[in-house]
Order: C-alpha cells, then sequence, then structure tokens
C-alpha cells in the first residue's frame, strides 16, 4: 500500500527587521561640532592674548590687558563668520527633496554645537598652553571671550548664507511659458 503524501506548509521564519541606516544628515550635526575644535585651536593661535600669532604686539600678547579684550573677540567673531558661511555654502546643493529640512536644522544645530566647542577648545588651549592667569586679577581676566553673542555668528551666517543662495536658486528659475 502507498501511503498518501501530504505537503505540508513550511513553517518560515519571520524574517528579520529591516536595519535601518543611520541618515547621512547627522553628518551635517557632527561635521560643524568637530570643527569647532579646529577654530577654537585658531582662535588661541591668532588672537591677542593668545599666542598673538596675527598682530605680534608684544602689548597685547598679555591675556590680562583689557586692551587685547576686543582684538580677541573680533578674531573669534571672525572665525565664527568663516565657518557659518563655508557651512552655508557647503549646504547650498543639497537643500532640495525631502530631506532638505532636516540637513538645514541639523547644519545649524551643528553650528551651535561648534561655537560652544570652539570656545571650549580655545580656553582650554589657554590653560594648557599660555601664562597661568593672575589670581590677583579676578576670574574676569585672563584669555576669556567678552562678548558671548559671539557665538551666534557661525549659526547666524549659515542661515543667511543658505537664506540668500536659496533666494538666487529660486530667482534664477525660468518660468515656463
Amino acid at each position: 500500500m502507498t501511503e498518501p503524501i501530504v505537503n505540508l506548509p513550511a513553517v518560515s521564519e519571520p524574517a528579520p527587521a529591516p536595519r535601518s541606516r543611520p541618515s547621512k544628515d547627522i553628518l551635517w550635526l557632527v561635521l560643524p561640532a568637530s570643527a569647532g575644535v579646529v577654530v577654537g585651536l585658531l582662535w588661541w593661535l591668532l588672537a591677542p592674548g593668545g599666542l598673538n600669532l596675527i598682530s605680534g604686539n608684544p602689548d597685547l600678547s598679555n591675556p590680562d590687558n583689557p586692551e587685547s579684550w576686543l582684538p580677541r573677540d573680533l578674531v573669534l567673531a571672525a572665525l565664527m563668520l568663516l565657518s557659518g558661511c563655508v557651512t552655508g555654502l557647503f549646504l547650498d546643493g543639497k537643500l532640495q527633496g525631502s530631506r532638505a529640512r532636516p540637513r538645514l536644522v541639523y547644519a545649524l544645530l551643528g553650528g551651535v554645537a561648534g561655537a560652544l566647542i570652539a570656545w571650549l577648545a580655545g580656553l582650554l588651549a589657554a590653560q594648557l598652553w599660555g601664562p597661568p592667569p593672575n589670581p590677583n586679577l579676578g576670574p574676569g581676566y585672563g584669555f576669556t571671550l567678552r562678548s558671548y553673542a559671539v557665538l551666534l555668528l557661525w549659526t547666524g551666517a549659515t542661515a543667511f548664507v543658505t537664506f540668500v543662495l536659496s533666494l538666487f536658486g529660486v530667482l534664477s528659475t525660468k518660468p515656463v511659458k
């Protein structure tokens, strides 16, 4: 006798969940934040009160000299503006499609993080390689930042450059006849 052949459906195991790959958009947060270390070191190297490579004036090389405070803040401001403009220029061709808004938000948040990291890296460089602060003068002296509004320039420059380039992009499209 022959036995009937029964075909039972094979029990399949559930398919493994697809790995969610992190988006490359997060690089717009990470790269400006990591560039903040370089900007902070440049701030200490170039600014009066730091290594003072720009002016070379020995009177301004003393971080306790009040005349070095404004040029020191202006050096950091120039570096923040330059970093923000570069970030905005790199972001220019990347603002099309469905991922445009997250890229812009990540770039702006990366500018905030980069500015804070630059400030702290410059202060750390001054503590490591600069002269020790004079304790008789108080905590307001030494290699510090006087105008904290400078920290907003990176993000502001990124937003402004992105706005201007987007505006030129909209104005340069020819109308359809």
